[in-house]
Formats: C-alpha cells, sequence, structure tokens
C-alpha cells in the first residue's frame, strides 16, 4: 500500500530527493565558481509574500535571464526544487536564474497563479537590470510540468514576449481526457477518500509547500477527473468555453514566442500527445520550435531517467541522453536570448 502510493507522488514530483540548487561545495566539485543567491519578495497578496531566489556566478557584466517555474500541478512545491545539476549547466552556459514561487491551487485558482507569473515577469524586467545585472529583452521562460504548463501559457499573455520558451513535459489543453477522467496509472494507487484529501489541503492562501501531504489532493484528483475544475472551478463538461483562455495550444499565433518542448513519449502522468499537439500548433503558424522527444523516458526524465523506483538514484545530466538534451536546450536558448 505504501510502496504504491509513494510511487506516485515520486514519480510525479522527485522533487524533494534533489535539495537546494548549486551550492558552493557543488561549485568546487564541478569547477564552477560558487553563485550568489538573493531572495528577493516580487509580491505580496494580503499576508502572504510570494519570492523569488536569483543565481549568479560572479561578475557583473549584462547577462541573459531564465525565468524558472516549479512543477507540481499548480498544487505544490515551491522555488528551491530546482535541480543542482541543471542549475549549474545554465549558470555554467552563461545565464542569471530567477526561480519563482506562485500561489499554489486549489486555495488560490488559476487566474490567480497566472497573474503571479505576469507579475514576477514585470518585476524581473523592471528590477533585473539594476538588481542583477540582467538584460531585460533577453529573458527565456524554463519550466516542468505544472511549470511548463505555465510557461507555454506565458507565451500568448506576456507583453513583450519572452525571448524563447522552453517546457519540460508541459501540456498546452487541461480540458481533454486526461485530465477530465480518472486517470488509470494514478487508480493503479490506493484510493483515496474525499476526506483525506480535502485534510490534506485548506483555506490559506500560500505560495510554498512541500510535497506532502497536498500530493494527497492531487492524487484524488486524478483519480476522479477532478484537477480542472479543482484549479478553476469551471465544470470542462458543462462550462467548456470558460476554459478557452487557459489552454495555450488555442493560442498560438505567428506572434508566439521560440518554443522547444521536451517530453517523454511513456510519460504516464502528463501525456507526450500534449507536446505533440503544442508542435502541431506551432508548425500550423510557422513559429520557432523543436520537440525533442525522448524515447522511452516517463515523466520527470530529467531527473530519473531510468524511472523512480524505491532506492533510486536521481541522477539526472549524469545520463548522456538527458545530458544531450540540456546541451540541445542550450543551444535554443542561446539562438533566441544570447549568452
Amino acid at each position: 500500500m505504501a510502496h504504491r502510493f509513494l510511487r506516485i507522488a515520486f514519480v510525479l514530483t522527485g522533487f524533494a530527493l534533489f535539495g537546494p540548487p548549486l551550492n558552493a561545495q557543488d561549485a568546487n566539485k564541478s569547477s564552477v565558481p560558487a553563485p550568489s543567491r538573493e531572495t528577493y519578495t516580487y509580491k505580496t497578496v494580503g499576508d502572504c509574500e510570494i519570492k523569488a531566489d536569483v543565481y549568479r556566478l560572479p561578475g557583473d557584466d549584462v547577462r541573459p535571464a531564465i525565468l524558472w517555474i516549479h512543477g507540481g500541478a499548480l498544487m505544490f512545491g515551491d522555488r528551491g526544487t530546482l535541480a543542482a545539476d541543471q542549475a549549474e549547466r545554465y549558470l555554467r552556459a552563461g545565464y542569471v536564474i530567477v526561480s519563482i514561487d506562485y500561489r499554489l491551487a486549489p486555495e488560490s485558482k488559476l487566474p490567480a497563479i497566472l497573474e503571479d507569473i505576469d507579475d514576477a515577469y514585470r518585476w524581473l524586467r523592471e528590477n533585473g537590470p539594476h538588481l542583477f545585472h540582467i538584460a531585460p529583452d533577453r529573458i527565456a521562460l524554463v519550466g516542468n510540468s505544472g511549470g511548463g504548463y505555465l510557461t507555454l501559457m506565458a507565451g500568448y499573455r506576456l507583453i513583450p514576449r519572452p525571448g524563447a520558451l522552453v517546457s519540460f513535459y508541459g501540456y498546452g489543453d487541461i480540458t481533454s481526457e486526461w485530465t477530465t477522467r480518472p486517470s488509470k496509472f494514478y487508480l493503479e494507487g490506493d484510493r483515496i477518500t474525499k476526506e483525506d484529501a480535502e485534510k490534506a489541503v485548506g483555506e490559506r492562501v500560500l505560495s510554498e509547500s512541500p510535497i506532502f501531504p497536498r500530493v494527497i489532493f492531487y492524487n484524488y484528483c486524478r483519480q476522479n477527473g477532478l484537477w480542472p475544475k479543482a484549479v478553476t472551478t469551471f465544470d470542462p463538461e458543462t462550462e467548456p468555453s470558460k476554459f478557452e483562455p487557459f489552454c495555450p495550444v488555442r493560442h498560438i499565433t505567428k506572434d508566439y514566442p521560440p518554443t522547444m518542448l521536451l517530453h517523454g513519449d511513456q510519460d504516464s502522468d502528463v501525456p507526450f500527445a500534449q507536446s505533440q499537439q503544442m508542435a502541431a500548433a506551432l508548425k500550423q503558424h510557422n513559429v520557432p520550435h523543436q520537440l525533442l522527444r525522448m524515447k522511452g523516458f516517463d515523466h520527470l526524465f530529467d531527473k530519473f531517467p531510468k524511472g523512480w523506483e524505491p532506492n533510486a538514484e536521481p541522477i539526472g545530466l549524469k545520463d548522456p541522453k538527458v545530458a544531450e538534451a540540456f546541451d540541445q536546450v542550450v543551444a535554443f536558448l542561446k539562438m533566441h536570448v544570447g549568452r
């Protein structure tokens, strides 16, 4: 019983197994100078401070920035879950990393979450140049899973447009059957009662959290096809038109930013077809894009390329195929936002 539940939780997230992003000890091992890390509050809603961590290698030269958006089904996680090896790769390529929090569902709904992404981008453009020497017209958004979805949403919401988007196993349509019907994968776990699910969340607005216990609520939603309603209050069966603003695949135009999509074709949480659909829409509108199909890989391939099992090592970029994928990500970023 416990094994099945934990497997679902960690396949979904994998975050807590990593610890903080690149620190001085990691830097010494990799011959990369230790980055600075500064924490800022980019907005406050009531008594909820919403924060950003900024990572930068030494030097005062102006650099492009990566606005990094964590995953967690929009329901859990925080800015500190950026994996150390990924942070190092971006820093070594010449980027400043700005890892942000945002309000979490179900206490906050999707319009509020998207408002936070808008405000984080505005804050970065207005304050980044004098606070940590970034070029405001050379910003890329990078996110994984739920953060990948928010990245794709930002592609048509943000003005001026970001220079590039990179979505790791994100999704462009939140109303198709993978979210509105019970998930076969999540039903392999023990059934979660509504009472237990509701105990895992609350009423207080928050913008960061550990995986547990909130993942229980997410698993319940996926077992019952309730995730879209939980993050919006709308019913996709009876109010489909209300989801139009929240499906980026329906809002691609020629002005959409250059986009890179990375997705395992054996993803058990977010179907690979979600990235295929985004790629098809981008192609239709002649938007520069790249779809990197990670053959045989599951969700969280960038952290657990061999899949998650008990005692699995989060080898990340130690896997040659994952390292090659990140080389392609960096090349894509350099092409569209520089270095």
